[in-house]
């Protein structure tokens, strides 16, 4: 690693990624340890609304990003009884028109695969499973499960909902569950003649907040992605990986619009999570070590901004690295919290009260922001 500061992000998902990317883009060290072997084609798909897409497009990866997602046409709010609609926002060329960037809907696995080729070979370190830190001096030493070590000068938990990283900082912290669970499954498009809608983002808003649907198209559109959830207090494994039952989804949303209930006819297979709700974090950093998007601000997956908020988190961390010497980087990491906490609590809590675009609203404060130009410091 030589004898340049390097920065230590544990987590290869969206954020851990972009941030490694753009510090290198700014002229830093930066290797992602990441845990699994290899980069499967594993968890959901991902809604990039352009807020999101801009951040992605000024690291050079946005044409790898196009070449398999989708670009929804609209994103759409209808009545879950009587399919009326209650606010139609245009996206699609309009979208990149007013925000500079399109609204992408892709597989995490797609996303990861216009990621990785930015990054040296070297910057990417599999099978790296943490299960512990120390310090070490001005460095802070992670301690792999294989035995394996390695010391960092900078250290980033970008390592997801159940952060090691953040139980190391702050304590274990105590999740509560919302009573809500998610279903998540794909379908051909092909299977879906008649219905109207597959190129847009369409949320059925049903009965409470807690009840949905919602589906966009992937796959440059040859699939569509459906996303619902209802109440349900007797299921509570938090897995995005949890196989559900087709039936249950079907019975589940019976009383739907008919259009709704065709694209749950047409799922053959359906996974489910239990969805859990943690409260903003009065801090993310402490000395040389900080947090990133879902370590630090997991939210409800109701304003699709999971993902969103982790790069926008990735893009500011770098540039508040790089605008600080490396003996400053404490200083450094109080800049990007000062910078990201409030807006990633603002739509963590947004997320949580699933009210947002329900009718006809303005959707600039989230889609308008530019994590490169936002000032910082």
């Amino acid at each position: 690693m030589g004898e340049q500061q390097v920065i230590g992000i544990v987590g290869g998902g969206p954020g851990g990624m972009a941030a490694a990317i753009a510090l290198r883009q700014l002229g830093r060290e930066a290797v992602v340890f990441e845990q699994a072997a290899r980069l499967g084609r594993v968890g959901a798909d991902i809604n990039l609304t352009p807020n999101a897409v801009r951040a992605l497009d000024q690291l050079g990866v946005g044409e790898g990003l196009r070449r398999t997602a989708a670009r929804p046409s609209h994103r759409i709010s209808r009545t879950w009884d009587t399919g009326e609609e209650t606010s139609r926002l245009e996206m699609g060329a309009a979208a990149e028109q007013r925000y500079g960037s399109p609204q992408l809907t892709i597989h995490r696995a797609d996303l990861l695969d216009a990621l990785v080729p930015a990054l040296p070979a070297d910057a990417l370190r599999l099978g790296c499973t943490l299960s512990a830190l120390r310090e070490d001096g001005d460095r802070t030493v992670l301690e792999f499960a294989d035995g394996g070590s390695a010391a960092v000068d900078v250290l980033v938990g970008a390592d997801g909902i159940h952060s090691v990283v953040r139980e190391a900082l702050f304590g274990p912290e105590q999740p509560e569950f919302t009573g809500v669970v998610a279903y998540r499954a794909v379908v051909p498009a092909a299977r879906l003649e008649g219905v109207p809608n597959l190129g847009a983002f369409t949320k059925w808003w049903g009965p409470d907040p807690a009840t949905q649907i919602v589906t966009f198209p992937l796959n440059r559109g040859e699939d569509v992605f459906v996303f619902a959830t209802r109440p349900q207090d007797s299921w509570r494994e938090e897995s995005w990986t949890a196989p559900g039952d087709v039936a249950e989804l079907r019975r589940a949303y019976a009383a739907f619009h008919p259009e709704a209930r065709a694209l749950l006819d047409a799922c053959d297979a359906v996974l489910k999570s239990a969805l859990y709700v943690r409260d903003p974090l009065p801090r993310w950093s402490v000395g040389t070590r900080t947090l990133l998007g879902d370590a630090c601000h997991p939210m409800m997956p109701f304003m699709a901004q999971g993902a969103g908020m982790a790069i926008e988190d990735a893009v500011v961390l770098a540039r508040a690295l790089a605008a600080h010497e490396p003996a400053d980087a404490a200083a450094a990491l109080r800049v990007y919290e000062a910078a990201r906490r409030q807006r990633t609590a603002d739509v963590q809590v947004g997320s949580r009260g699933n009210e947002w675009l329900k009718v006809a609203g303005n959707a600039d404060w989230v889609y308008g922001y530019d994590a490169w130009t936002v000032p910082i410091g």
